[in-house]
């Protein structure tokens, strides 16, 4: 199993900036995808961006294209979203997902192992 961690979530006005970090820990020398979904309150968890295991694939929500990247260092077990121009619909919880696999997953049900989640909130 893989343990996530997510930090960096925030407070930020529209047009800012905030960078979520994931820290994975556990069987991690197992290749496995990462992906960042969010859930606003009363809607359902929804796909971001996601990165294969290599860290040369990557997928993003139509939404989110050309605002976030996402990234990864698998030497330090780490993953990364980097969230610019950020606007008030971006406010949700964000969380971190992993998934044995070594290809990109885009939808909750292919992931297996979940953070806790850190809450994203652009003010207006």
């Amino acid at each position: 199993q893989v343990q996530l961690v997510e930090s960096g979530g925030g407070l930020v006005q529209a047009g800012g900036s905030l960078r979520l970090s994931c820290a994975a820990s556990g069987r991690t020398s197992s290749r496995y995808a990462m992906g960042w979904f969010r859930q606003a309150p009363g809607k359902e968890r929804e796909f971001v961006a996601a990165i294969s295991w290599s860290g040369v694939n990557t997928h993003y929500a139509d939404s989110v294209q050309g605002r976030f990247t996402i990234s990864r260092d698998n030497a330090k077990n780490t993953g990364s979203l980097q969230m610019n121009s950020l606007k008030p619909e971006d406010t949700a919880v964000y969380y971190c997902a992993a998934k044995y696999t070594i290809v990109v997953a885009t939808t909750t049900s292919q992931y297996d192992y979940w953070g806790q989640g850190t809450q994203v909130t652009v003010s207006s």
